[in-house]
């Protein structure tokens, strides 16, 4: 006697299973497009057999010999893509907090939310090198086209972390404030930002890492730094630099997250907590002689 006919004969009604005919629809549909998509592809498929054999064959004219004598240009390039990924950042994080702060639904008005917040999308929609290439025609191949690009294009994803920080706060202190008798500004000064600001610093630390990477893609455009570099010795077919070069990016790149992410983790943690959990240790290990 299965489940069913022991529930019937008590006169319990179980519910129905759940129709999977809407997921195998949309996977099957799903899964056609995917493949339109690659058959409308001009893709050599009978060359991809040969691909593991180029690209072991540029891997060792990068990296079996690199040529070591540009490095300390390449270092100085890379200390200017660092340079713009930080001031790209900080202007990132000066626009979008109090704009992205305004877009809160518990904090700017509807008339002014909804309208930031389509602004927002919009910046999000459009990649940095794309921004890169219009702000080119107005100031010119320097690092600050770079650095610019990077500001704008990350206020649309930076303002859009902030204000969904900032509504998830808890009401309390925003209670207490208005119960107090504080006004929309008070309660943002004395409630809403001391709650999400070790978040906020967080995310434009995490900014900062990923201006980083994209740094080193506008430089391909001509924004200057390290990827112009790459790009130059990359079209003169000069592997050896470039697998130099490649080395020189991928050990700052790493360098600068573990710097960043150990910030992030101190903000996020606080002083105290590290130092209660280094008390706690010591006790232990004293409990334990």
């Amino acid at each position: 006697m299965t489940i069913a006919t022991t529930a019937r004969s008590i006169g319990l009604d179980l519910p129905r299973h759940p129709s999977r005919l809407v997921p195998t629809v949309v996977a099957v549909l799903v899964g056609a497009v995917v493949l339109v998509a690659a058959a409308g592809l001009p893709i050599p498929w009978g060359d991809l057999g040969a691909l593991p054999g180029q690209i072991w064959h540029y891997l060792v004219l990068m990296f079996a010999d690199p040529n070591w004598d540009m490095l300390p240009q390449a270092l100085f390039e890379t200390w200017r893509s660092i340079s713009m990924a930080w001031i790209g950042a900080i202007g990132c994080v000066i626009v979008s907090i109090p704009l992205g702060m305004l877009a809160a639904r518990n904090v700017g008005p509807v008339w002014l939310r909804l309208p930031l917040r389509g602004v927002f999308a919009v910046i999000r929609a459009v990649p940095e090198v794309i921004i890169a290439l219009l702000l080119l025609t107005v100031t010119g191949l320097t690092p600050f086209t770079g650095a610019l690009a990077l500001a704008i294009a990350g206020i649309g994803t930076q303002a859009k972390w902030v204000y969904e920080t900032v509504e998830s706060v808890q009401e309390g202190a925003s209670e207490a404030v208005r119960a107090a008798g504080g006004s929309t500004a008070e309660v943002t000064r004395w409630a809403l930002w001391p709650a999400a600001a070790p978040s906020l610093l967080s995310f434009a630390l995490y900014r900062f890492e990923i201006n980083i990477r994209t740094s080193a893609v506008l430089g391909l455009v001509g924004a200057g730094g390290i990827g112009s570099m790459l790009a130059n010795y990359t079209n003169f077919r000069e592997w050896d630099t470039v697998g130099m070069l490649l080395i020189v990016v991928v050990l700052a790149t790493m360098l600068m997250d573990a710097v960043s992410g150990a910030i992030r983790r101190r903000i996020m943690r606080g002083p105290r907590a590290r130092a209660t959990a280094t008390r706690q240790e010591r006790i232990h290990v004293a409990g334990t002689r």
